[in-house]
């Protein structure tokens, strides 16, 4: 993979859409990397397979530093949890992956940086984009399109060896009603954003990403002390409803989402009133508590 700037012209270039320009590159990094800042790279490609696959790669080779942001304007074999893909026109979406080596945060508290990303994406599209966003434990973005909840953005978290995290982030954007991939799909402009200029919306994200995680960061990874939990939970629209958790060896559980704990985890209550805390898995939305 090369990274390279998208300014071709021809007539399956960037511009072929005019309702969907091109992102620029050179300003993205002129509006985020800065001396003392975390963002260190902003790279952006016209197309690959997967930015979470790619920027692992690189990582694994030396080649990225903390703060490299790879972006691409489409995803061919884009992932989301559980090996699920993830499709969406070229330039209608963010599709992007950023590297973090959280040192100083003890191994047993990675599991926010899922959460905390979407605490800053939903942060930073409801600033840039109008949009209110909630969150589906632990790393769906939902919004609202005709009164009822849609999926418009996933997050994934992958391990970059020893000391590195690469977190990928897809919102789908300016996705028309016939693009969607299923009807239970969103976009922010069915949800009735009042800009869908990818530009801006990348930048407000990255730096809320950015605000986040050295508050996280500066509190060793104590998602209490720096009010992320609180935030989470607050934005969390599973919290208060039933729901199925599908869980590793084909088991399951059903009942009301009443907390996220310390760890990041679901707490779920069934019917006999006992309560399981859920670190990983599917969580379906069953109806509301």
């Amino acid at each position: 993979m090369t990274p390279r700037d998208t300014a071709d012209t021809n007539s399956d270039g960037p511009w072929s859409d005019l309702d969907r320009p091109p992102l620029n590159a050179p300003a993205l990094r002129r509006g985020l990397v800065r001396e003392g800042g975390l963002w260190t790279g902003v790279e952006l490609v016209r197309a690959t397979g997967s930015t979470n696959s790619d920027l692992v790669g690189l990582a694994a080779a030396g080649k990225a530093a903390e703060g490299t942001v790879l972006v691409a304007e489409e995803q061919t074999a884009g992932r989301g949890r559980l090996d699920r893909r993830w499709t969406a026109p070229p330039r209608s979406g963010l599709f992007f992956s950023v590297l973090l080596r959280p040192a100083k945060v003890p191994v047993d508290r990675w599991g926010w940086l899922p959460l905390l990303t979407g605490v800053a994406v939903a942060t930073g599209l409801s600033r840039a984009a109008g949009v209110d966003t909630a969150l589906k434990w632990p790393n769906d973005l939902l919004v609202t399109v005709g009164g009822e909840e849609r999926k418009a953005g996933g997050i994934l978290a992958e391990r970059a060896g020893d000391d590195g995290v690469v977190i990928g982030v897809g919102v789908n954007v300016s996705l028309r009603a016939e693009e969607l991939p299923v009807p239970q799909a969103g976009s922010l402009a069915l949800a009735g954003a009042v800009s869908t200029d990818r530009d801006p919306l990348l930048r407000a994200v990255l730096r809320s990403l950015e605000e986040w995680y050295g508050r996280w960061r500066s509190a060793e990874g104590d998602a209490g002390v720096c009010g992320l939990q609180e935030t989470y939970v607050a934005g969390c629209a599973t919290l208060g409803r039933v729901v199925r958790a599908e869980l590793p060896g084909d088991r399951s559980v059903v009942g009301e989402a009443v907390a996220v704990d310390g760890d990041g985890r679901l707490v779920i209550v069934n019917e006999a009133g006992v309560r399981e805390a859920v670190g990983a898995g599917d969580i379906v939305h069953l109806r509301s508590a």
